[in-house]
């Protein structure tokens, strides 16, 4: 028997042992309202790691010793679909007490890990491979710093609640905080067998393994006052549960697969992704936007993530406008940016939100999230024909489009403008939302009220989605006023927007009325609603396709050579994914047909370097052959809107449109991705009935069929 000395490390030893991280190596969990970050060694150690709950980080230090040390690592992985975190380690050499020292690499430790009903399960697993029984000193250290997730993000506050001094239990101990909002959060930590020690967050075992032995030890971190008992058949009961429910949200709605092996781990990991970021709400299904920053109801992310699958998976576009509809804003309030009609931006639980210290708790400043509502529920009843959605929906979509008109009256030309309600709330207001990202081509920033281009393009398509329901409804004069407005707003764009020396769409324009002569992504956009006049949109296509914006990973948000360019900043010369996706949509809807697959694999290749996952954006520096696309150190991944990107791509790859009006599918000049010889798409749902599509490249042609259809075929148009 070899024992080996336990050691009571400190917090500051264990920050000293780290290795250097990057972004994508940290892995994510999530359950719901609950979440974890995590390194490769399954330790939560870093400032913006943790397990949090409700907008809480309840746990904020959670590391395992082998006695004083760290393991070494051997490898780390989510599991495809998302469920489970498993992390390999071994022991490094270890003193003796009284006999041989174990050499390095005999102890294998795997954590395997899951979140499941708000809960943290883990089993630690340990297995001597040496000749002789052992005696393990397994340490685990735990912290619980309950921190709002703004201050995890950065801000700053006058006074905290109180932290109590943890309480320790027979096999366990309780964390808790008193919050200044009068709420008690507390964190339960509980192992499967006793401690040999605790002191206040820090519990030791001694383990003894029989040579080629194993033996377990279970933990589970809550944040509820439920004192379960972790133990074997525990664990596997609750991981089958956890593991059917991702199983049921991955298999939603239509399921493509291609000839390409890694093409289709790109496709099954933002499947997996999407399941994972979604939560099942009494509305219906509902993607949050990304960890760790936004895992939480955003109005404008969850509406362009359904677009982007609305074609494969109608039933998350009917969840998220039946949430949204029920959180629409009812009263005024600057410090919220609500007024009657509006559309939520963002939803927050935490301490800071419930004292007011913060507008987030739910929160309306965003001038782009109330057009792209009333785009959504258009697009959605054209791909379904589901009148009885749109019919509950109506009076929403009536108050949203009260706010949107009411707010262009007040703009001399009809545009839709924004200006903050309060300081503490966003300065800018469209996806582009950092304070820098709206500028004059000279570099000021504009004073308010800001049209910005792409805004006008997504209310031009929402009035034109109002007018066609409204037709539907059999309101023709409703149905005449909407079209005839889209109209107007569309000639007053194509006036003040065009620059015609560049060939292009300025940003936006300012309070005074003067144009932001500057060369952004946004215009991409406004091709994706089709406002823009056939000419004008391929002389903007042609320069979102040059080196100016097209660096080789995607869309640039921002040309070189303009004010504030920087590869490195979030919103001016980065890379994101949707955007890119938004862009090659509005391509292929003014003919650009080749040209999308080139970006297709652009995205495809990016996602390789980043373990098949799009993160949800990336530095624009030029792509140079034998490197990597260069991460963002602080990008949210997985993103919703970056994992819907590839969905969006393939539709407009392929040149589909579903008509569930008429029950018809539409396939215009069909493209496949390189190297893609085939792709199927299985059970595309319209009209109650479903269908088999395949595409297949067939002596330089891609030809479709189809198949799974019954007595009542739908009728498949294929345009060339």
């Amino acid at each position: 028997m070899v024992e080996l000395i336990p050691g009571s490390p400190d917090a500051q030893s264990v920050a000293e042992t780290n290795d250097p991280r990057v972004p994508f190596r940290l892995h994510a969990l999530k359950d719901g309202d609950t979440f974890l970050v995590a390194d490769s060694f399954g330790d939560v150690v870093g400032e913006s790691d943790g397990l949090f709950h409700n907008d809480t980080r309840i746990l904020s230090g959670y590391r395992l010793l082998i006695g004083t040390e760290r393991p070494s690592l051997l490898s780390a992985a989510i599991s495809r679909d998302n469920v489970f975190f498993t992390s390999h380690l071994t022991n490094r050499p270890l003193p003796p007490l009284g006999g041989r020292s174990i050499p390095e690499g005999v102890i294998h430790v795997e954590r395997k890990r899951f979140l499941w009903r708000q809960r943290l399960f883990e089993r630690i697993c340990c297995t001597n491979y040496g000749g002789d029984d052992a005696v393990l000193p397994l340490v685990l250290q735990f912290e619980a710093d309950f921190r709002d997730m703004f201050e995890v993000r950065g801000l700053s506050r006058a006074r905290r609640g109180r932290l109590e001094t943890p309480v320790p239990e027979t096999s366990g101990f309780v964390f808790g905080y008193e919050g200044l909002d009068g709420v008690r959060r507390m964190t339960r930590v509980a192992f499967s067998r006793k401690p040999s020690r605790i002191v206040e967050g820090t519990a030791q075992f001694k383990l003894s393994i029989k040579a080629n032995g194993t033996t377990e030890l279970y933990v589970e971190v809550s944040s509820d006052d439920q004192s379960e008992t972790p133990a074997r058949g525990r664990f596997r009961h609750e991981e089958a549960c956890a593991h059917r429910s991702m199983r049921s949200r991955i298999r939603r709605g239509a399921w493509p697969r291609s000839s390409g092996r890694l093409f289709n781990e790109w496709l099954e990991k933002s499947r997996a992704d999407l399941a994972l970021l979604t939560s099942d709400l009494p509305t219906g299904p509902y993607p949050y936007a990304g960890i760790p920053w936004f895992s939480t109801p955003f109005g404008r992310d969850a509406i362009i993530t359904a677009l982007q699958t609305l074609w494969i998976d109608p039933s998350l576009a009917r969840g998220v406008l039946t949430f949204l509809a029920h959180n629409q804003a009812r009263e005024i309030s600057p410090f919220q940016d609500a007024a009657p009609g509006k559309i939520m931006h963002e939803t927050r639980k935490g301490e800071m939100t419930a004292l007011g210290e913060i507008p987030f708790g739910k929160y309306y400043g965003g001038v782009d999230t109330t057009p792209l509502f009333i785009m959504l529920a258009g697009a959605y009843a054209d791909r379904t024909g589901d009148l009885d959605v749109i019919e509950d929906l109506w009076p929403a979509l009536r108050a949203a489009s009260g706010w949107m008109e009411g707010m262009a009256d007040t703009n001399p030309d009809g545009f839709l403008t924004y200006v903050r309600g309060e300081t503490s709330g966003l300065a800018n207001q469209g996806w582009k939302d950092s304070e820098d990202s709206i500028f004059h081509a000279d570099g000021r920033f504009p004073k308010g009220p800001i049209a910005i281009v792409e805004v006008q393009g997504y209310m031009f398509a929402a009035l034109r989605a109002l007018a066609d329901l409204a037709d539907r409804r059999g309101e023709k004069t409703l149905s005449s006023r909407w079209r005839e407005r889209a109209e107007v707003l569309r000639l007053s764009v194509e006036r003040r927007f065009w620059m015609e020396e560049v060939g292009f769409y300025g940003v936006a324009i300012d309070g005074d009325g003067e144009l932001c002569r500057v060369l952004a992504s946004n215009a991409g956009h406004l091709l994706f609603t089709g406002l823009p006049e056939a000419s004008r949109a391929r002389r903007v296509a042609q320069i979102l396709m040059s080196r100016s914006f097209d660096m080789g990973w995607g869309i640039r948000t921002l040309a070189p050579g303009q004010p504030h360019f920087n590869p490195m900043s979030y919103h001016n010369g980065s890379v994101w994914p949707h955007d890119t996706a938004l862009c090659v949509a509005g391509l292929a809807r003014y003919g650009e047909r080749d040209r999308i697959v080139s970006f297709t694999n652009d995205a495809f290749e990016t996602a390789v370097h980043f373990d098949m996952r799009l993160p949800e954006l990336y530095c624009g520096f030029e792509r140079a052959p034998g490197e990597p696309p260069i991460a963002y150190p602080v990008a949210c991944l997985p993103q919703a809107w970056a994992a819907g990107s590839v969905f969006m791509l393939m539709q407009s790859c392929l040149g589909l449109r579903i008509d569930g009006w008429r029950g018809e599918i539409h396939i215009e000049r069909p493209r496949l991705p390189v190297g893609i010889d085939q792709l199927a798409v299985r059970a595309v749902a319209i009209k109650g009935r479903t269908v088999d599509l395949v595409f297949q490249r067939l002596e330089g042609r891609i030809v479709t069929s189809f198949s799974g259809q019954r007595a009542s075929p739908v009728p498949i148009l294929v345009h060339m």
